[in-house]
């Protein structure tokens, strides 16, 4: 999670991150380790003098408190790199830490004191890395009240309950880019993210505000954007030119690789209670779209929908899920026409005749078809940033080959997010038949329709409500994390069961 600290934070290294020495005096952004600690790390900055004696300087930015004072972490911190660093050999006679937000030079004395606590500090985090479970969330706790990482971590959403909202967690601060265009190539240029066709310049972004890059069919990615994006741990997900994940790619260096295993096992032996959230769920949201938006009487149809989703809640099989996810989907869009808006394109709504997943015939299928695609890679995108794998899902079969968890997590975000894309689309005018080609009978998305619907799901995912479970004001965006965290949190141990979202 990108806070504002940590914004801060990357702006204050800026300076000594490059990977390259400039200076033979002063090496930057160094990788140290020690084999008798198990630990490794880097340094910002060390300074080598006439003798060869080293200076460690950290570089530290101060947006909170804006005092320049050293805290016991960053004396902790500049305490083992300097045993990382005695150990290969090296003398070390000096620690300071730089704060960019005062430009002022701490001295930081670093005596055996100093070095005890280090060693404790590693012996304890190695205590909570080797156990068996993850150690309960701190609760009520003012260290959390700011904290970088409380949005990783959901101390106080474990409970599953309102959230008292002491802790002030951001939204994603950035954007998934979509490339839609055919034929477009994007690179990198002077910490920027170029996109040209040709001679034609379609865009420009700092690479900075990118948190995933979505290639819709044939678009070409330069090496150096690729390796950029894998070096920062961003994921690139790649879609057919019809809105299918074919694949994705994300840096090895993911967190939670035990949780991993423990996710393969339970996918393998089953996670029913998991796959009652997922469809009760996404019924419930099929039942309140309906509802709020039918420009009729459908009252009896919701009514059965809801007595779906809470059979769905005692179901005793995966079969039985399905059975009760297929009736309820039945109902729904065999009402769809309840949905569309009188000054929606009729060429759009008369086409309409029902639902079609592949092979669809039809604009509207084709449409959603393609939204479900694009929300398919942003569950990707969330469950690779909780360090999951997408293909061991609990709903969904991972024998089948396709990302099993995506699809399982997106089931309760298709209706208030795909579905009212598409429709919201449709019903303003900005989805319209000529943005649709049916050569020889097949239906396909021109350019400006994959733009269109793009942009309409980022407004969407953009847009902020109530959480129903937490009552925090939230994106869907940030909603599709939480969700895939709390999966997390069920599989790691912290936490007792699952809730779904469920919009009112």
């Amino acid at each position: 999670m990108e806070s504002r600290a940590i914004e801060d934070g990357v702006a204050a290294h800026a300076a000594v991150n490059g990977r390259a020495d400039d200076r033979v005096s002063r090496r930057r952004s160094v990788e140290v380790a020690s084999e008798r600690l198990g630990v490794n790390g880097r340094c910002d900055v060390i300074d080598v003098g006439e003798g060869g004696d080293l200076r460690v300087v950290e570089y530290k930015s101060a947006p909170l408190r804006r005092s320049t004072v050293v805290t016991a972490a960053q004396r902790v911190q500049l305490a083992l790199q300097g045993m990382c660093l005695e150990e290969a050999g090296h003398s070390v006679v000096g620690y300071g830490v730089y704060f960019t937000t005062g430009r002022r030079l701490v001295d930081v004395v670093i005596d055996e004191e100093a070095r005890v606590w280090a060693r404790e500090m590693v012996a304890a985090t190695r205590r909570v890395v080797e156990a068996d479970a993850a150690p309960p969330p701190l609760l009520q706790d003012p260290r959390c009240g700011r904290c970088s990482h409380a949005g990783v971590c959901l101390p106080e959403e474990r409970a599953l309950g309102v959230v008292t909202p002491h802790i002030k967690v951001a939204d994603p601060d950035g954007e998934v880019l979509h490339l839609t265009t055919p034929g477009a190539r994007a690179y990198l240029r002077a910490g920027r993210v170029e996109v040209v066709k040709g001679d034609e310049s379609l865009g420009s972004l700092p690479l900075d505000r990118v948190q995933a890059v979505v290639v819709h069919g044939n678009v070409d990615l330069s090496t150096a954007l690729v390796r950029e994006l894998m070096w920062m741990s961003r994921s690139i997900i790649w879609c057919s030119g019809q809105g299918r994940v074919v694949g994705f790619g994300r840096s090895v260096h993911a967190p939670n690789g035990g949780v991993r295993v423990a996710q393969h096992v339970a996918a393998a032996e089953g996670r029913l209670d998991l796959a009652r959230e997922f469809v009760m769920s996404k019924i419930s949201n099929q039942a309140t779209l309906l509802r709020r938006g039918a420009r009729w009487d459908v009252s009896p149809v919701v009514r059965e929908m809801r007595r779906l989703a809470r059979a769905a809640g005692s179901a005793q099989s995966i079969g039985e899920l399905f059975g009760q996810e297929g009736a309820a989907a039945a109902l729904y869009f065999g009402e769809w026409t309840a949905l569309f808006s009188p000054a929606a394109d009729e060429s759009l709504v008369t086409a309409w005749l029902g639902r079609v997943g592949r092979g669809a015939d039809d604009p509207v299928n084709v449409a959603l078809n393609y939204c479900y695609g694009i929300l398919s890679a942003e569950m990707i995108r969330a469950i690779l940033a909780c360090g999951l794998d997408p293909h061991a899902g609990f709903l969904h079969s991972s024998s089948r080959n396709k990302p099993a968890l995506a699809l399982d997590l997106m089931e309760q975000f298709r209706p208030v997010v795909a579905d009212s894309v598409v429709l919201g689309l449709i019903n303003n005018g900005e989805l319209r038949r000529d943005m649709f080609s049916d050569v020889l009978g097949t239906w396909r998305l021109r350019d400006e329709g994959r733009r269109r619907i793009a942009r309409g799901f980022e407004r969407r995912v953009e847009q902020r409500f109530t959480h129903p479970l937490f009552g925090y004001r939230v994106s869907w965006r940030r909603a599709v994390e939480i969700q895939s965290r709390l999966v997390l949190g069920v599989l790691d141990g912290t936490q007792d069961r699952y809730v779904g979202i469920r919009v009112r």
